[in-house]
């Protein structure tokens, strides 16, 4: 098992910035990828950022430019910088982390974060 804990969301106006952290704990060995998830209301989940544990990195198109994932391997976190924030990014954030055993993967979920933002 890996338990997610997130901090950092809260209330920002248009043009400003958040700073967005995940740290894993637990079964951390299986976790081959982690990442950040938005769920706006209505709206089905969709991926924002990801980084696997080679470095490779994953963006949404709408975040590119503006948002930075990062990984510090050897605190199990993984953090989120989002600049230039839009009316738009106002959703749930949820950190993710994909594991993988011999013959199965999976998720985890963090409990997420609330995003705002609004003049």
């Amino acid at each position: 098992q890996v338990q997610l804990v997130e901090s950092g969301g809260g209330l920002v106006q248009p043009g400003g910035s958040l700073r967005l952290s995940c740290v894993a704990s637990g079964s951390t060995f299986s976790i081959t990828a982690m990442g950040w998830y938005r769920q706006a209301p209505g709206k089905q989940r969709e991926l924002v950022a990801s980084i696997a544990n080679g470095g490779s990195f994953t963006y949404a198109d709408s975040v590119k430019g503006r948002f930075t994932i990062s990984r510090a391997y050897a605190k199990d976190m993984v953090s989120l910088q989002m600049n230039s924030l839009k009316p738009e990014d106002t959703a749930v954030y949820y950190c993710n982390a994909h594991w993988a055993g011999l013959t199965r993967d999976g998720d985890y979920w963090g409990q997420g974060t609330q995003v705002t933002v609004s003049s």
